[in-house]
């Protein structure tokens, strides 16, 4: 039973099947295919504007890329620090930009805090011994499974829009994020000042399949040469982007984050009604943070559970529920932490 991330899971069976079906005969290489036009049609009808779309197989390819168009090597990306793209990309930002600088901001539950944010994003403009800030990028849902709400969104866009900023969104989860807030995929992104969203469908049921959509067009050309010699450009990109049409037809995605997000809530009501166990963090989405005592902890790993521990404050766990997660293991989990807690008390 393992809820250490939403990356432990397969794949849908509808994407399997699109995998399976688009794999017969022959198409045109390098998205010049009908798959690749028809699903990146699909996502600019999603997403209600004529967006340029770009796909590639990982969610690091897509944030770097997206990066590289928006810093140049003497540039700084403004991020909070405990983000994706501070924490585990590898120095992919930094390679990928030619040597842009992360400039890491505070801010509860890994949301960028506004005034920090203002504060950095004034600092060192036109000072040829600095960095020069040049785009500001979020995660959608953050780190510690908050969602930004629309209107810190259009706060964020707004200062962008004021100090010249482009604005990244980091959307590895934001099928989850967009279940959570239950609104349109338009507000929280173009309409609210975001100029590059990288769309993540890996974790939330394909197989290896994200996409980078420019809603600035004028990043295109240079975008698609980067990815090119980045080597992201895909021979038989068909197999990457009928995981996306997949992925988005009937609402698949919304299915699956809706009930990544229904587990996740029923494990946090669970646990919140055993004693000696707090939760730290607020669950918007699929993932949670609760503070365990240590005993419950080695007794849950000793039962079979896995989860993350060791990142966070002492004793507290990352708790992640996906597209497949059964209900009957995430009351086995609650049943197993009430008897572990009882016997620790």
């Amino acid at each position: 039973m393992n809820f250490a991330s939403d990356n432990t899971t397969g794949a849908s069976p509808a994407i399997l099947q699109a995998i399976t079906n688009l794999n017969d005969g022959r198409a045109m290489p390098y998205g010049q295919d009908d798959f690749s036009h028809r699903a990146g049609d699909k996502i600019r009808e999603i997403f209600e504007t004529d967006a340029e779309v770009f796909f590639v197989a990982t969610g690091t390819a897509a944030n770097t890329l997206s990066l590289s168009v928006l810093a140049p090597p003497y540039g700084a990306v403004l991020c909070h620090w405990q983000s994706h793209i501070y924490e585990d990309e590898c120095g992919g930002p930094e390679f990928f930009t030619g040597g842009a600088k992360l400039i890491p901001i505070g801010g509860p539950n890994a949301k960028l805090d506004l005034e920090d944010l203002d504060h950095h994003s004034g600092r060192g403009v036109g000072d040829v011994h600095m960095v020069q800030p040049s785009a500001v990028s979020i995660t959608q849902v953050t780190e510690f499974g908050a969602a930004y709400t629309l209107s810190e969104i259009e706060a964020i866009g707004e200062l962008c829009r004021t100090r010249g900023l482009k604005l990244h969104m980091d959307g590895a989860r934001f099928a989850n994020a967009i279940a959570a807030l239950d609104c349109a995929p338009a507000d929280i992104t173009w309409k609210a000042g975001v100029d590059v969203l990288s769309f993540g469908a890996t974790k939330n049921g394909a197989m290896a399949s994200e996409a980078v959509i420019l809603f600035d067009k004028g990043l295109a050309q240079e975008f698609a040469f980067r990815r090119k010699r980045g080597g992201h450009l895909f021979s038989k990109m068909r197999l990457l982007a009928g995981q996306m049409e997949a992925y988005l037809t009937d609402d698949l995605w919304l299915a699956n984050a809706r009930h990544a997000n229904a587990m996740a809530r029923r494990l946090a009501d669970g646990l919140a009604g055993v004693p000696g166990i707090e939760i730290t963090a607020p669950v918007d989405a699929n993932m949670l943070f609760p503070k365990l005592p240590r005993p419950v902890i080695k007794g849950l790993w000793a039962d079979g559970f896995q989860f993350y521990d060791g990142r966070w404050e002492p004793n507290v766990v990352r708790l992640v529920t996906a597209f497949n997660t059964h209900q009957e293991d995430v009351d086995a989990f609650i049943a197993a932490a009430r008897r572990l807690s009882e016997k620790a008390a």
